[in-house]
């Protein structure tokens, strides 16, 4: 009897806490629509995959681009959307860390950050189907002028 009880309480408490971390409209593989996207010339990636996991109070993230000069970049980190930093690892390396906040249900947004300056933010939302997600980013480009692009993906 004890043991049967110990196990639907297990059971009780596990299921809320997976269908929270599943619930998270963020998570899955999204590609990037390139002709739905606005960059500045030359920016915009050829193609351009994210996939996104649960992972604790945050995300699992990982993504995949490649370029019209045949470059590719890889980015990937765990980070909660608690605002706090984490590292990035890329194709070269560590890149910029990476903070999350959760805004709402359907929008977060990434902080980038060098040194104690932050070069560019990124709102991500998700719509209402959970079929498309757009990512704006803010930054400043190499010239210092402000720059903002518009990412549109599909989820896949």
């Amino acid at each position: 009897m004890m043991k049967r009880f110990c196990l639907a309480a297990v059971v009780v408490l596990a299921v809320p806490a997976a269908l929270a971390t599943t619930n998270d409209p963020f998570v899955g593989k999204w590609k990037l629509d390139v002709r739905q996207s606005h960059y500045p010339p030359r920016a915009c990636p050829k193609s351009m995959e994210i996939e996104m996991r649960p992972a604790d109070r945050g995300v699992w993230y990982h993504s995949d681009a490649t370029y019209g000069n045949g470059g590719e970049i890889h980015a990937q980190y765990t980070a909660e959307y608690d605002g706090k930093e984490v590292l990035v690892s890329g194709t070269r390396g560590l890149l910029l860390p990476v903070s999350l906040k959760r805004v709402n249900s359907q929008v977060v947004v990434a902080t980038y950050s060098r040194g104690m300056q932050v070069v560019a933010t990124s709102k991500r939302a998700v719509s209402q189907d959970g079929k498309l997600m757009t990512i704006t980013t803010t930054s400043i480009d190499a010239s210092g002028k402000k720059s903002i692009t518009l990412g549109v993906y599909r989820r896949e």
